[in-house]
């Protein structure tokens, strides 16, 4: 090669090397702990989706969808307060501020699973599929929970202390 050709290679290569490594999905970035679908009794058509979303990223990213083979349909929905009653509302995307966590819990933000395609057995897994805005996925096997129910003040008349 000549020095023309040298030269020309080595230019290359450093701007190649200058260059930042391109961003990582968010689907690549996005850390899910504890998912769990809520088993609900034979013939409810609907359960939920709960899980926490970490984002250890500085840039913020933003879940915009989830799917499953067990739903016909699965939204993002979060609880409001309206006229005194409490109502779940779809929303549009969930914000994953960077370096931050962000909980889908009971009485909060979730995932509805609308049309269940299959029981929801205690100990099994549900495959979800989280979608981002940047077009990237994240796959998650959420396991089956029973609900918790927990007694309010004033049920516990009639037990033995």
């Amino acid at each position: 090669m000549n020095s023309l050709g040298n030269s020309m290679l080595l230019s290359l290569l450093l701007f190649t090397i200058g260059q930042p490594a391109m961003a990582d999905s968010a689907g690549d970035i996005i850390m899910v702990q504890d998912p769990y679908v809520r088993a609900v009794p034979p013939g409810q058509p609907n359960s939920a989706s709960f899980m926490s979303l970490h984002n250890p990223d500085e840039q913020g990213h933003v879940l915009i969808g989830a799917s499953s083979p067990a739903a016909e349909v699965a939204e993002l929905h979060t609880h409001t307060m309206e006229g005194g009653m409490m109502r779940m509302r779809k929303v549009e995307k969930v914000d994953l501020p960077g370096g931050d966590r962000v909980s889908l819990e009971p009485g909060g933000l979730h995932v509805m699973m609308i049309g269940l395609k299959q029981k929801l057995v205690p100990g099994e897994k549900v495959p979800l599929t989280l979608l981002f805005e940047d077009g990237s996925q994240l796959k998650v096997d959420a396991p089956v929970r029973k609900l918790q129910m927990r007694m309010k003040q004033g049920e516990h008349k009639g037990m033995m202390h």
